[in-house]
């Protein structure tokens, strides 16, 4: 095991950074800019048992310090995921990927997620109870700990590899969803999903967006993730992948001290391409900086 390297759910990586689902498409789009098998791992787009085109345009805003999207789960459906986008990633990227699922209704997670557990390229699979970008499903499964529980249920009956449930911050109390899914037999917690945002142009009087509101992400987000990073995994027995306005090396090690085991990079992504690879390559100069020998040292250490 290297310097970087940590254990999620059993599978050694060979670092803790994980583009975010939606921010890198499925891979191989970032593959033609430079080796992404350099990631641990990442996060593959959004995945629905049907194709979804997502929520009508505009569907992005620009904020300080962030931005604001309602794509709205646009994807080609689990089937076209598993027929071409998988095959593809595979002539590019050589370790187990992380698909992430959401649904419309306890069956269709359970339909989606026993698809993909199938596949021998996937390693873990995300669920997805946050996401803010839908009229239905989605988040309304994360808000409230019976729904994020019999979601995971549903879906830990048709898998037999890690689940990690992804959560939302747009909650009152994120500490006890996290615990139900954990007793539902969760294998792992991943948080934060965006924050609902809106903003509205003051020439026309109309929300920016479409769907007006959607999830603001990016750096202005990063303290109340290290905040609801450092609840969680002081209230689990099981690992926490952290994210949420992750820039630089030195926000990845502040993340593991709250006691993320891994970290996932989202709009960092569409602003530089390059962003994880970046921060991978100086992580191990950000480690000399604060006199860390073993990234693995400093999961969890503030209490």
């Amino acid at each position: 095991m290297g310097r970087l390297s940590v254990n999620l759910c059993g599978t050694e990586l060979e670092n803790p950074v994980i583009p975010a689902s939606g921010t890198f498409g499925f891979g191989y789009e970032f593959a033609e800019l430079y080796d992404i098998n350099c990631l641990g791992t990442f996060s593959f787009k959004g995945t629905t048992k049907e194709p979804r085109f997502g929520n009508p345009t505009p569907r992005i805003a620009e904020c300080t310090a962030g931005m604001i999207n309602s794509v709205g789960l646009q994807n080609p459906g689990v089937d076209e995921v598993i027929s071409r986008e998988l095959p593809k990633l595979k002539k590019c990227f050589h370790k187990p990927v992380m698909a992430n699922v959401s649904g419309f209704s306890v069956s269709d997670y359970a339909y989606t997620c026993e698809l993909l557990d199938k596949q021998e390229q996937v390693g873990f699979i995300e669920v997805n109870v946050s996401c803010p970008n839908v009229h239905s499903g989605g988040m309304s499964f994360g808000t409230q700990p019976s729904a994020a529980a019999e979601v995971t249920s549903a879906v830990k009956a048709v898998t037999k590899k890690p689940v990690i449930v992804k959560l939302s911050p747009n909650v009152t109390d994120i500490v006890s969803i996290a615990k139900a899914c954990e007793q539902a037999g969760a294998d792992a917690i991943s948080l934060i999903n965006t924050l609902m945002g809106m903003r509205i142009d003051l020439k026309t009087r109309t929300p920016v967006i479409k769907n007006k509101m959607g999830g603001f992400s990016g750096p202005a987000i990063f303290p109340i993730a290290v905040r609801m990073v450092y609840q969680v995994a002081n209230a689990v027995n099981i690992p926490v992948v952290g994210m949420g306005g992750i820039t630089c090396a030195d926000d990845v090690i502040e993340m593991m001290m709250a006691g993320a085991t891994a970290v996932e990079i989202g709009a960092a992504n569409l602003i530089n391409p390059y962003a994880c690879r970046d921060i991978i390559n100086d992580l191990p100069n950000a480690l000399d900086r604060y006199k860390i020998n073993n990234i693995r040292d400093i999961i969890g250490v503030v209490k």
